[in-house]
């Protein structure tokens, strides 16, 4: 017996109807472009999904933080919790200083200042690029990465 797809607890929400076995390549998850991003914290919500979105963002954001104080680096992980005392994130500073632990009640404003290194370097267009050289038959074809060098 199979279990309806809508009821499945391992299927997100609008995944589709996808056999992992029949697809060569399985659909990913939609990034949003939010570099140079700076959204409008009005709301504790709006501040909760901005900060959801910064710990998804792959390059640096600058925080400002109540009193004044910015700070940028990378957001490394988060704690959520019932209220917005009880929520964190926690940042690598950009200048290196150590990790710091920011409450989500000390954070004025957020920028997607940094450049998001993994812009348009896709898993589809490797992909496609993998599947050009296997066509073309050159020894480029392999499922190993390239040398960054």
């Amino acid at each position: 017996m199979s279990i309806p797809q809508h009821m499945n607890p391992h299927v997100e929400p609008g995944a589709g109807t996808f056999d992992p076995d029949q697809l060569e390549v399985a659909p990913g998850r939609q990034r949003e472009a939010v570099e140079g991003w700076i959204p409008e914290l009005a709301t504790e919500a709006e501040l909760r999904d901005a900060l959801e979105k910064a710990f998804d963002y792959r390059g640096d954001v600058t925080l400002t933080k109540k009193d004044g104080a910015k700070l940028e680096g990378y957001i490394f992980d988060r704690i959520t919790g019932a209220t917005l005392q009880s929520s964190f994130v926690r940042v690598l500073p950009k200048d290196g200083t150590g990790r710091l632990k920011i409450a989500y009640s000390e954070i004025a404003a957020l920028a997607f200042s940094g450049r998001d290194p993994a812009a348009g370097k896709s898993w589809e267009a490797w992909v496609k690029k993998y599947w050009e050289k296997k066509a073309a038959g050159g020894p480029g074809a392999s499922l190993h990465p390239e040398s960054l060098e």
